[in-house]
């Protein structure tokens, strides 16, 4: 049986940023190798908008690229206005005598990089993984082979990551906990195996909820941990809760879907209530840091969502209804941010 409350005695950041940054580099390749952008852009400095109408581009898409970019010190971000970094400027705009573009031409026709010329025209996300025997992620976690392989992958990552959460978040004056789209349910079995007091539910579709059922039993936690069945965004979320959770979850889907679960979030819970939001999250004026913005190229490929920054889930928080917003780091480039349901 695993226990949720050992923590590892190494430190798998490095482990972690390999794997979340994968994509990153195809999206600097389909840039460079694609659309020379930097050569553009050093001749039209421009806002999201601007990039948007001279490439036909979409919003979301060109968002986490010129986050990206931002973070790895291409461009930089004045006032709004987006321009090249004089190392840019010397090595990947055309006509420098040191120019690297031609370096990135092999990378052209990498399936990834071929997807992320898709994306940015579309803003349809790609089969995961490239596969093109695959669907996209949303799609293709409704197959139980694929739904089975995508749930180990998450719960294997949430056994270190759970517990760094649970260590972060005071929930010792709450009671019932919702893990909403909570996957295997392994941050809910990390938080109830640091709180004694407390008990969860774990909100799933099929399949997901009966593999999150059968983990939950192998970790011995079926007194206090259970299962329901249903869709957060086709139902209302259950009512008697004091205390939700969005881990990894709200970075699946575009800015509507997140401020709509967040109202969905505020209409459910009890009054003093609080919410938790687990997840990878960019500075707020959105130029980095680089393992965030990198992940999110990997989230803009496969989901319909990206990461979002501290500012924009301010904001949406406000919104919604939520006070006291607080942020604080976790682990692996992860964070928490937890806000207030009053009365």
């Amino acid at each position: 049986m695993t226990n949720l409350t050992q923590l590892p005695q190494t430190d798998p950041l490095p482990i972690f940023r390999q794997r979340d940054s994968i994509y990153a580099t195809d999206l600097l390749g389909a840039a460079v190798a694609q659309f020379d952008f930097f050569t553009w852009l050093a001749r039209n400095p421009t806002d999201v908008a601007g990039v948007c109408r001279a490439f036909d581009f979409h919003q979301r898409p060109v968002d986490v690229m010129l986050t990206l970019f931002c973070a790895m010190g291409l461009i930089e971000k004045r006032a709004g206005i987006f321009c090249v970094t004089e190392m840019t400027r010397e090595h990947l705009v055309s006509g420098s005598q040191w120019n690297l573009g031609p370096y990135f031409a092999s990378l052209k026709e990498r399936p990834v990089c071929r997807d992320f010329v898709t994306i940015l025209r579309t803003d349809k996300p790609a089969n995961w993984g490239s596969y093109q025997d695959e669907k996209e992620w949303a799609r293709a976690m409704e197959g139980v082979e694929f739904a089975e392989g995508f749930t180990a992958a998450m719960d294997c990552r949430g056994v270190f990551l759970g517990q760094s959460l649970a260590r972060k978040v005071d929930l010792s004056k709450y009671s019932r906990l919702l893990d909403i789209g909570g996957g295997s349910g392994i941050y809910a079995c990390a938080i109830a195996s640091h709180y004694s007091h407390l008990k969860a539910a774990v909100l799933e579709r099929s399949p997901v909820d009966g593999i999150a059922s059968r983990k939950i039993v192998e970790r011995g936690l079926t007194e206090r941990v259970g299962v329901l069945n249903g869709d957060f965004f086709a139902d209302p979320l259950p009512a008697g809760f004091d205390a939700h959770l969005f881990s990894n979850v709200l970075h699946d889907w575009d800015e509507a879907a997140v401020k709509r679960l967040l109202s969905k979030s505020h209409a459910a819970m009890e009054p003093g209530g609080i919410l938790i939001i687990h997840d990878m999250h960019l500075n707020s004026d959105k130029t980095g840091p680089l393992p965030v913005a990198s992940y999110s190229a990997l989230l803009m490929a496969v989901t319909e969502g990206r990461c979002y920054s501290v500012s924009e889930m301010e904001l949406w928080l406000k919104e919604s209804g939520f006070e006291g917003m607080t942020f604080e780091p976790t682990a692996a480039d992860r964070s928490v941010i937890t806000a207030r349901r009053m009365g």
